[in-house]
């Protein structure tokens, strides 16, 4: 049987795999976590590589015994229950994270992190570093991505010119995180209407209960990313609640910071591409994660919370 002090021996931050189940049970057989799944006249097993896994949503018809989250929870992968297609059951507003049980986690980025928080100049400073790091990672991304550009997704498209530029002159003069978050808004706005134009998905509205392709493509991929972020913050030990741009009282706020910094370079892009294509939404989930790993967005997540809280606002 593996021990389970053994389970940790992949960073986080290299892990290559996430996980969507439905119309299975998750359970622990031969000391391995395994899903099964009912073939016409058999059981069939599965078994999940739980020391490169990052997160497990469990999507309708899924199960799970308690054997299998002690299991998960010793090698650090988050539980995500969500509804069809990794989107949630209500409202389709968030997912509930369950977060392995660990407190001897690093105390260094908490602190560091705390060492801000508090005070509403350095957080905002802190936000606009976010929004700064989120354009630069789009010009990354879309610069050497060739199966991007090949779909019109290209860095020095004069649209998409336009509205980074006019983003990152927003950005610097946002007063506060209202003003900022307004920008952000618009700046996803014109991202959308680029990317619905590139794909010829005309009259393209956003609406998160929308069922067209590529507004559950947009939900599906943006739960992927906070799970991204969610197991970034985990590992780094910062409670979801000390966030810096989504608000003092919502709930999982610094997740959906952190998710942000890669959802408009490879999220959005990819739905887009996906609905044009008519994919499936196990063919997109593929896609997107395939792309999470080329570009090294989890590497970025975690590069990114650990600089900021070492500088701790300092910025």
């Amino acid at each position: 049987m593996e021990q389970l002090t053994d389970l940790k021996a992949i960073l986080h931050s290299k892990r290559a795999n996430i996980f969507y189940l439905e119309k299975c049970r998750v359970n622990v057989k031969d000391g391995r976590v395994v899903y099964l799944t009912e073939a016409k006249n058999e059981k069939q097993y599965w078994n999940i590589p739980i020391a490169n896994t990052t997160v497990i949503l469990l999507g309708m018809g899924a199960s799970i015994t308690q054997a299998a989250v002690r299991m998960l929870a010793s090698a650090g992968v988050l539980i995500g229950f969500s509804g069809s297609g990794g989107t949630p059951l209500i409202a389709a507003t968030e997912v509930e994270w369950l977060s392995p049980q660990n407190e001897y986690r690093p105390t260094e980025y908490l602190q560091g992190w705390m060492s801000f928080w508090f005070e509403e100049a350095k957080r905002l400073n802190v936000a606009k570093q976010f929004q700064r790091l989120r354009l630069a990672y789009i010009r990354q991304v879309w610069s050497k991505d060739r199966d991007l550009q090949n779909d019109g997704f290209y860095i020095d498209d004069m649209e998409t010119e336009r509205a980074m530029n006019r983003f990152a002159k927003d950005i610097e003069l946002s007063e506060n995180v209202t003003k900022l978050m307004t920008a952000e808004a618009v700046f996803t706005k014109h991202l959308y209407k680029i990317a619905a134009s590139h794909t010829k998905l005309i009259g393209f509205v956003r609406n998160r209960d929308g069922d067209d392709d590529a507004n559950k493509f947009l939900n599906h991929g943006n739960y992927l990313a906070y799970g991204l972020g969610a197991t970034t913050l985990w590992v780094l030990g910062i409670p979801h609640g000390f966030a810096v741009m989504h608000g003092k009282t919502r709930r999982g706020a610094l997740v959906f910071d952190v998710a942000d910094l890669i959802k408009d370079a490879i999220v959005l892009p990819q739905a887009f591409i996906c609905a044009k294509e008519e994919m499936k939404e196990q063919d997109f989930r593929q896609q997107v994660l395939q792309m999470f790993t080329k570009h090294k967005a989890l590497d970025f997540m975690f590069d990114t919370v650990k600089k900021i809280s070492r500088e701790g606002g300092a910025i």
